[in-house]
């Protein structure tokens, strides 16, 4: 019997991969009681591609847990021998029989639903920042390579696939602007930092990064956008142009150019100015981008959206464009940003690759209470996309992969680059390169796994710079 001086929690699961969401839901249950007990489903108990003894080790070492065991019995079972005070479940479970539900009222226990706090950091990497200390800020993890059956080489001869690959990437160019400025102190007027701009440097992003990100990998690109008449643009053109990029760029006189200015002291971005618009294009331009898409795209094995609702992807344009990459059996993927913007990923019916944030895919299925896995199966049912990677930020990136039967499969990627410098330009980068990766034959875990990579790449200086293939072949050599 457990000891029942202290107020006991108890949680029971398969625990396969023990992603961010499980971490959240463990650390609700900690903060719900004295003493948390994790129960591991014994592989006698279904079918799971991790066993038992490596399920229990990876609850073992979390912060939270008090005890962690196999669990060889119905959890009923184990509740109407061992009474807890409070059982929780994921919130997913709130509108399903719940058995232990029975079990619990014949003694006074609770059940509780609950998906845990989306505002939690990564044990890992507070534990990797106090207890690690060298001189790359980039971990691969090798266990996610051994549970999935591939090497570093497998991932070489994927990149050498790369070349010659064309692509068509559509969507919202973005200028970024990045001001360095020295803090002179506070104003004496008013509680306002007062600094002095130093230097300006401007950078390609948005869709235009993806393009280049692509070209630099060793695709073959033709990239659609819409930009206004102005310097913005002319840089903009400039710099597609330097990168080798085959542009169809169309002019709207009605909007400036996005340009998106970075104040930053100290290595730290202190304010943010956008100038832009949101309209849609006009049907005109529509029509224009449409014909010149149609003749681009019988020739092409990857379709790239890239949205951050700025006007350039209208609704039914995105569905034309579909109709035609399904025609000619196209890899196509999509990001829909939600930043300082409203996106919503469910626009893009039945890609083969989405990308979203958490906070993306909330917004699309308007859920902001279940865990993960249920997020991303309702937007599975709203939009049917093949695979969904949800990435976290400093917690990684969830790996969502779905087979005819619409049965998932998940593991995930903890975040490679423990020590980034500039976090812009990440998820622009994974979206790339994964798509590539995918279009050269690879399965979705190995595009999970470059993606990674060359996010971590990315985000290890300052500014949107082109990804080259160099770039992560010299991670997969180290």
């Amino acid at each position: 019997m457990t000891n029942k001086k202290k107020k006991t929690i108890f949680v029971h699961g398969k625990f396969e991969v023990l992603h961010p969401g499980h971490l959240r839901l463990l650390k609700f249950a900690k903060e719900s009681g004295a003493f948390l007990e994790v129960g591991v489903y014994a592989d006698s108990m279904g079918k799971y591609f991790v066993p038992e003894d490596l399920r229990l080790e990876a609850l073992g070492s979390s912060i939270f847990v008090d005890r962690a065991f196999i669990l060889d019995i119905l959890p009923e079972e184990y509740i109407r021998n061992n009474q807890p005070d409070i059982v929780i479940k994921g919130s997913e479970h709130e509108n399903m029989y719940n058995p232990e539900a029975e079990v619990l009222k014949e003694y006074g226990g609770k059940l509780i639903f609950s998906s845990g706090d989306s505002r939690f950091s990564s044990i890992e990497l507070l534990r990797a920042e106090l207890n690690t200390i060298d001189l790359s800020s980039i971990k691969k993890p090798q266990e996610f390579c051994e549970r999935h059956k591939f090497d570093y080489q497998a991932l070489k001869s994927t990149l050498d696939r790369f070349e010659g690959i064309k692509t068509i990437v559509i969507g919202d160019t973005i200028v970024d602007e990045y001001i360095a400025c020295e803090a002179l102190g506070m104003s004496q007027e008013d509680p306002t930092i007062v600094v002095t701009p130093l230097l300006s440097e401007k950078f390609l992003g948005g869709a235009g990064i993806v393009a280049a990100h692509t070209k630099g990998l060793g695709a073959k690109v033709s990239f659609f956008t819409v930009l206004g008449c102005d310097e913005t643009a002319i840089y903009a053109k400039k710099k597609l142009s330097e990168y080798g990029i085959d542009s169809f760029c169309y002019s709207d006189d009605t909007r400036p150019s996005n340009l998106k200015q970075r104040f930053r002291a100290g290595n730290k971005t202190m304010l943010r100015v956008n100038h832009l618009k949101q309209h849609h294009i006009s049907l005109e331009l529509q029509k224009a981008i449409l014909k010149d898409i149609k003749k681009e795209i019988k020739s092409a094995q990857v379709l790239i959206f890239s949205d951050f609702s700025y006007g350039c992807l209208p609704q039914k344009m995105i569905d034309e464009i579909i109709t035609y990459g399904k025609k000619y059996n196209l890899i196509m993927s999509a990001d829909s940003q939600s930043s300082s913007q409203t996106g919503d990923i469910s626009r893009f019916n039945e890609m083969t690759l989405v990308t979203p944030t958490e906070r993306e895919i909330r917004l699309a299925v308007d859920d902001f209470e279940s865990g993960l896995i249920v997020i991303s199966d309702k937007l599975k049912d709203k939009s049917n996309p093949k695979n969904i990677f949800i990435t976290l930020a400093s917690e990684g990136v969830i790996v969502n992969k779905y087979n005819g039967e619409n049965k998932l499969f998940t593991d995930r990627l903890p975040a490679m680059n423990t020590n980034p410098k500039d976090v812009a330009g990440a998820g622009d980068s994974m979206l790339s390169t994964a798509s590539l990766a995918l279009a050269a034959g690879a399965d979705i875990w190995q595009a999970a796994y470059l993606g990674s990579i060359a996010a971590a790449c990315q985000v290890s200086r300052v500014g949107n710079l082109p990804l080259q293939k160099v770039d992560i072949l010299k991670e997969l050599e180290i």
